[in-house]
Order: structure tokens, then sequence, then C-alpha cells
């Protein structure tokens, strides 16, 4: 409550102290809160982030916006901040996510906005931090750490150890592999906002990175809200693949195999930290919602374990440790 009284201080001492009527707007899987607010002088709304100091840095997604708008990637407009207690003011980019309104008959039209928007992204020139193969390793290790000791209770033996080490080397070094380019890192359908111009809205992009080219694809295409089956996922490939432009890197210079390679096993990066970091969000920050997203993340793997010899050993501690979760994945309804 303290936080929300600063905040209505904050507001009360713009310029304008124009900004009423405070709703809460949604909260995402880190300390930030959004508030919605109203300007009683044009009647619009706005959106406000609180992201308390001592536990989040405003200053990643002020660059970052700054480099999506100049890219012409519809992300917010900041119209006030006060950065040392953690403010912002946003502009409104609507409260329909893709999540909302995504289905068969709405999906191609909607991913062919997202990859026209993915590719202005990528396009970006800029220096942002590497994800290099200290950060992979440290995403890949809330797998362990969260999920397998934390959720399911067991310790690996060494041989268990040995094997998944061979399994995160071999994910570390496909990932490095690609060509790096700018990442959003959670590009998928809760994070992109139905808007009547230049859709999507794009948000939750802090944590960009200059990381493997396929990351984004996977976030968005083999995402953890929402299940495609492959023949459209490799139709949305195909027409990424197409629009790949030179400032990115020629696409007559990846070929396809390679490419859905690097797709399907960053996929398994992707969602095994996912699982640590779904499992610690409900036992460090009491959000058990997220464990509802474990079957299909689950499922994902499997699947892709599944076209791959060299992840026989990880599907089979998975299956070994998770059955009954797995079990419960393929009773759910899928798109």
């Amino acid at each position: 409550m303290q936080r929300q009284f600063l905040l209505q201080q904050w507001l009360q001492n713009l310029a304008e102290n124009t900004y009423t009527d405070l709703q809460a707007a949604s909260a995402d899987a880190s300390f930030r809160q959004y508030f919605r607010v109203t300007n009683t002088q044009n009647n619009k709304t706005y959106i406000v982030m609180d992201a308390p100091p001592d536990k989040e840095d405003c200053s990643p997604f002020i660059q970052i916006t700054e480099l999506l708008r100049r890219a012409g990637v519809n992300a917010p407009n900041i119209i006030a901040m006060d950065i040392q207690q953690g403010f912002l003011l946003l502009d409104d980019l609507g409260s329909t996510p893709y999540l909302q309104k995504l289905n068969n008959e709405t999906a191609d039209a909607l991913y062919f906005d997202a990859i026209d928007a993915l590719i202005k992204m990528q396009s970006i020139d800029a220096k942002l931090p590497a994800y290099g193969i200290k950060l992979l390793q440290t995403e890949l290790d809330l797998f362990e750490t969260w999920y397998l000791n934390k959720h399911l209770g067991i310790q690996l033996n060494t041989g268990q150890k040995f094997s998944l080490a061979s399994i995160f080397k071999l994910l570390i070094n496909n990932a490095t592999q690609q060509p790096q380019i700018f990442v959003h890192r959670d590009y998928h359908s809760r994070n992109l906002m139905i808007t009547d111009n230049n859709n999507p809205g794009v948000i939750d992009y802090q944590d960009a990175v200059i990381g493997p080219i396929s990351y984004d694809l996977v976030s968005l295409f083999k995402d953890c809200y929402i299940e495609w089956p492959p023949d459209k996922i490799e139709h949305w490939l195909d027409l990424y693949l197409s629009r790949l432009t030179p400032s990115i890197t020629p696409a007559n210079s990846i070929k396809k195999e390679i490419f859905i390679r690097w797709f399907d096993l960053m996929g398994i990066q992707r969602h095994l930290k996912v699982l640590g970091i779904f499992s610690r969000l409900n036992y460090r920050d009491g959000k058990a919602q997220y464990l509802n997203e474990l079957p299909l993340t689950l499922k994902y793997i499997i699947e892709t374990c599944d076209k791959y010899k060299e992840l026989q050993p990880l599907k089979k501690l998975l299956i070994q440790h998770t059955e009954q979760t797995i079990k419960q994945s393929n009773t759910g309804a899928d798109v």
C-alpha cells in the first residue's frame, strides 16, 4: 500500500495533475506492477508502471523503448518518468493481448503482424547485454534447482548430472552458433497487444539482449500459453524466412533444415528454463497459477526430444520423474 500511496502522490505532482481513477491493470512475472489511469483533460487512459527500484531497474526499459520506437515497432511512448522512485507513465496499448483473440480463424493475420514487428526488432543495431554462454547456463540451471530439486523433490545422481551437463552443452553451442541479433526474450501471446494501428503493441521487452536468431520465434510459435499444430508452425517459419532482410542475415545463407534444428534446440533451452521459472514463481513468489502451464511446456520438450537422438537422455529423465504431469498435458484441448 505504501508503493501505491507514493504512486498516487507522484501522479498528483505531475505538471498536468489530471490523472485519476487508478485501477490495477496487470502484474507480470517480476516485481513490476501496472495500473491504468484516466486523463480527465482528454478522457484517454494511460498505463503507470510501478517498478520498485530496490528490485527492478527502469533504465533498460527506457533504453529499449527508444530503440523499438525508432525502429517503427509499436512500443508505448513514455509520457513521464521518475527513475529514483521507479514510476513511469506510458501510452496505453489497450487491454486485449493476442492470447485473448488467437484462434484458427485469426492466427494467420495476427502472426503475420507479429512476424513483421519481429523483423523490425531484429534489424535494430544496438549495444545490449549478450545472450552468451554464462547467461544461457544460468537459465538452464534453473531447471535443476527449481523444477527438479524443488518442484519434483529429486536429486540427480552423478550419471544423471553428467548426462544433463552434456545436453546443456549441446543447447548452448546451438544457441551461440546462430546469427546473433536483437532478442526481445519474451515475445509471446501475453506480451503482444492487439491494436488498431501498427499491430501488435509490444510490451515487456526490458530484458532484451543480443542473442540467437531463433529465440523469439520459439517464444512466439511454441508459446507456453497456447499450442499450434506443427504444420502451422512450419508455415509461419517459412513466412519468416522469406521476409528476412540483409540487415539481419541474408535469407539464402540459412538452409531451412539447419534453421529448424536451431529452432528446435533453442526451444529445449527456453522450455527447460521456463520449467524452472514457473516453479520458482510458485515457491518463491507465491504465484501458483504458473504451475498450470507446466504440462504444455513439458509436452514441447518431449516432442522435440523424439526428433533428436542426442536428446533421448533428457526424455528418459523427464519421463522417469514426470510421467503423470506429461499425461495431464495430453488431455488438454489443443487450439
